[in-house]
């Protein structure tokens, strides 16, 4: 069996000058951690079940990305929600990627409100909100806009500790009105 404490392959653990070397690649070459993750997205040891990640650069519709982005939420998941969000960002018209990455990052503000890391969830989830703003006046694909400002500032300004992290699902919010 595997020493869950190595990386894949075996072997001692690379020193500095060798990690780049050793690292995981995918077909491009481009650095790829295939470490499994928790379900608000956070490292766990070699060898230990995690929860299954998103798959990476899926190019998907307004409509899709909105609901497959809410069921993770919805289901307590909101890193893998960011990762769906962060692709329609990527891939998305450039007059609506700021709306993408203003989702993205307000669902990196729920994942961070969840980990207990209270100057994390305000720095994002205010981020987030700057980032829809100029969507208010005309929000495309039934995206509650100013909805999402507004529950973005509330949970902003609520104290978070690591002891009284909240459940990701319970503060998790709706993208669409």
């Amino acid at each position: 069996m595997a020493d869950p404490t190595q990386p894949p392959g075996g072997g001692p653990a690379p020193r500095s000058g060798e990690r780049a070397r050793s690292r995981d690649r995918d077909a491009e070459g481009r650095a790829r951690n295939a470490r499994p993750r928790d379900g608000l997205g956070r490292p766990l040891p070699y060898g230990r079940p995690g929860v299954d990640r998103q798959p990476e650069g899926v190019v998907r519709t307004a409509g899709q990305t909105l609901t497959e982005a809410q069921r993770l939420l919805d289901a307590g998941r909101p890193f893998h929600a960011h990762e769906v969000l962060e692709d329609a960002w990527k891939s998305g018209p450039e007059e609506e990627r700021g709306l993408w990455r203003g989702l993205a990052q307000l669902a990196v503000g729920v994942t961070h409100a969840a980990r207990g890391n209270a100057r994390g969830a305000t720095t994002l989830l205010r981020r987030g909100a700057r980032a829809l703003e100029p969507y208010r006046a005309a929000p495309p694909h039934g995206v509650d806009v100013a909805g999402l400002i507004t529950w973005a500032e509330a949970l902003a300004a609520e104290p978070v500790t690591a002891s009284g992290a909240p459940e990701a699902a319970a503060v998790a919010p709706r993208l669409r009105g």
